[in-house]
This record gives structure tokens, C-alpha cells and sequence, in this order.
């Protein structure tokens, strides 16, 4: 089987993460995988080694130029599946199908596939409506994904839950950091972490809420938050309102972010909406354990009062007190944590969900007309 993946973006988050360890755990069970990547985007960077790039990115979703590139490109490598990982890549795929880029065998043109990772409704524009319509099926990141998917009009048997995964073994081999040498925190104190882009719907501003309330019941307390973003601006002056310049860190991007979270004493994502939370995964493999919010997928890895504690979205009063209980319970803390890293060995692999994928890429590429198995 070989199919050609298609990431447009240039930043790196958890999505292009889920990109590289699908394609290297593809090629790493003999499947041909290429991918295309933004010319200068750090997942074509990251990817250079060892594994077939081609560097082509739309400037928008209806670059005729770049889909046209595309079409000559799906021309020449015949494919027998496109796996598009993003908007811009779907939209680049559909209008390079639609100019005729069939076999190079003179067969049918390859099935399209396209991931799913954020709970966010499909545009209701007339060109996504037409976009969307190429596809032959979505893998949805979660079942929440799944759902909204339809709820927005895609047929159910066009959608499957492919559960995103992780290197556990990469986690656990991570330099640990000290968190509190490499962010001058006092010796001792409890270290809450997040590791999220600094935007809108990731919900730090509730964080930071949460913990000037918190620092009142736990004046050592201190919260490290991981990750750049365009509300840093907003984060700082809210950190500097709330007097909270000794309690909260932002410390930006960092490289060694798996280091860090085995440095926290419990993972917290505040997220407002969540595809799934690839960062949540992480953190379980660290036997770290978890505060979240029951936004999106949330639920289906983390385990209320099993693997961590679920709050409401957008309730810093409720996540407060989350953090509290937690911070307060030290053997409950160690208990979760355990659980939680056997709960990601069982579900959350990357093997698992490589094998999974190739497994839908089968079922489309087959044809058959019975509908595709919605995975959990």
C-alpha cells in the first residue's frame, strides 16, 4: 500500500507530531508513505531524513497554482491512497482530483482520505461544503469528532474513530528536567504544568484564574505554562493583575517539553475545546496525573476519578478545586498516575493506532460497499 500524506501547515503542534509518527510508523511496517509538507515548515524539517518529501504548500485553500503541482505530482507517484491531514491539505487534494489527476495506469483516481483532529463545526461556505464532499472518508481523533462530523451532515459510514497515539517509549526516554532549578522555583513546591499553544479555545486565561484561587489555599503552589501563541500578550497581563508573578511561569516553546512534564506533580489542560489532547497522552505516559476539562475528547482518555479529575469548560472555580483535591492527595496522585500510564499502554499506542489506519486505508481502498467499522 502506498499512500501519499499531505500537511500544509507551517507551525509545529500536535497535529504534525500525529503526522511524522503516522508516516514513519506506516513506513516502519512496509507501507510506502511520502509525504508533502510546507516547503519551509518545520514538520518537512523534522521529517528530512530518511523518508520520501516533496515540499509544496497552497498561500490559500484555493491555490489553483499548488493544486495544479499536485495533480501532475499524484500523476507521476499513483498513489494508492491521499491522506490529507489538514484543511488547506484537503481542499489542495480535492482541487488536484477535479483537474483529472487519475492513475498514471489509467485506473481510478485514488480514494481520499482526511483527519479529523479538532471539535470544531465544518465551514458552511459553499467551497468547504464542495471540499469536504471529495472525501471518501474522515478519521476522526475522537468519537466526539466523529459525532460533530455528522452532526454537521458527513455520513456516518464516511466516518471512523481512529484514536490518536504516542511513542510511550520516547516519553520514557526523555531527559527528566527539574522543573524547579530550570524555572527558579522554590525548592518543594508543587508544580502544576500545561502544555498547550497560547490560544482562544486551550483556556489558560481559566487556568490563570484557577490559580489565583488556588494560591490562596496553597501559597506554594506554583503553575508552569508551556507554549507559545498569540494570546501570551493577554496571559501576561492578566498573570500581572492577578499579583501572580511569583506563582505563574510562561516560559514559551520549549524543545524538552517531554523533560518538563515528568518534572510536574499534576498535569492540567483547561481546554474550552479538544479534538482529543495529544499532550494529555504524554503526560499519562509520565505517570502524571491529570485535572481536565470534559471539553471534546477529554473524556475518552481521561477517566474521572480514575486516570484524573474532569471539570466543567470554562469553570475556574470548579478547576480550582480540582487542583487543590489533587495537590492535597499525594498517594491519590500516585495512584492516578499509575493508572493512567496503563491505560495509554493498553489504548493510546502509536502502534495501535498505525495499525488501525492502515486498516481504514484496506477497507476504503477496497471499495467494498459495506460501511467502514467505527473504531474506539
Amino acid at each position: 500500500m502506498f499512500s501519499l500524506h499531505v500537511d500544509t501547515a507551517r507551525t509545529w503542534r500536535g497535529g504534525q507530531n500525529q503526522v511524522l509518527l503516522t508516516v514513519n510508523g506506516l513506513r516502519a511496517i512496509g507501507h510506502r508513505a511520502a509525504l508533502v509538507a510546507h516547503p519551509d515548515g518545520e514538520l518537512r524539517r523534522r521529517a528530512a531524513e530518511g523518508l520520501e518529501l516533496i515540499p509544496i504548500a497552497p498561500r490559500t485553500e484555493m491555490d489553483l497554482s499548488a493544486a495544479w503541482k499536485f495533480s501532475r505530482l499524484l500523476k507521476r507517484l499513483d498513489p494508492d491512497i491521499i491522506h490529507a491531514h489538514d484543511p488547506h491539505g484537503v481542499a489542495m487534494s480535492a482541487l488536484a482530483l477535479s483537474l483529472g489527476a487519475g492513475s498514471a495506469r489509467g485506473g481510478p483516481v485514488p480514494p481520499l482520505v482526511a483527519s479529523r483532529r479538532v471539535d470544531f463545526h465544518l465551514k458552511g461556505n459553499s467551497f468547504s461544503r464542495w471540499k469536504y464532499r471529495q472525501v471518501d472518508c474522515f478519521i476522526a481523533a475522537s468519537e466526539a469528532i466523529r459525532h460533530m462530523l455528522v452532526a454537521d451532515g458527513v455520513a456516518a459510514e464516511r466516518t471512523v474513530t481512529v484514536h490518536e497515539g504516542i511513542d510511550v517509549d520516547h516519553v520514557l526516554a526523555a531527559p527528566p528536567v527539574n522543573v524547579h532549578e530550570a524555572f527558579f522555583l522554590p525548592h518543594g513546591a508543587p508544580v502544576v504544568g500545561n502544555v498547550a499553544a497560547l490560544v482562544p479555545h486551550k483556556g489558560q486565561r481559566y487556568l490563570i484564574d484557577a490559580a489565583h484561587l488556588v494560591v490562596q489555599q496553597l501559597p506554594d503552589a506554583r503553575f508552569v505554562i508551556l507554549g507559545e501563541g498569540e494570546l501570551r500578550e493577554h496571559l501576561e497581563k492578566q498573570v500581572h493583575e492577578h499579583h501572580l508573578e511569583k506563582h505563574v511561569w510562561l516560559p514559551g516553546f520549549r524543545t524538552d517539553v517531554l523533560g518538563c512534564i515528568s518534572g510536574f506533580d499534576l498535569f492540567v489542560m483547561s481546554s474550552v475545546t479538544e479534538g482529543l489532547g495529544t499532550s494529555l497522552l504524554d503526560a499519562m505516559a509520565a505517570s502524571r496525573p491529570i485535572v481536565a476539562t470534559r471539553a471534546g475528547g477529554i473524556p475518552e482518555i481521561v477517566e474521572d476519578g480514575v486516570t484524573g479529575l474532569l471539570v466543567p469548560p470554562r469553570d475556574h472555580v470548579a478547576l480550582a478545586a480540582a487542583i487543590v483535591r489533587m495537590l492535597k492527595d499525594e498517594e491519590g496522585r500516585r495512584r492516578m498516575g499509575a493508572t493512567g500510564f496503563a491505560r495509554v499502554k493498553e489504548r493510546f499506542t502509536v502502534d495501535r493506532m498505525v495499525d488501525m489506519t492502515a486498516d481504514v486505508y484496506k477497507q476504503v481502498n477496497s471499495r467494498v460497499s459495506m460501511p467502514l467499522k467505527n473504531r474506539t
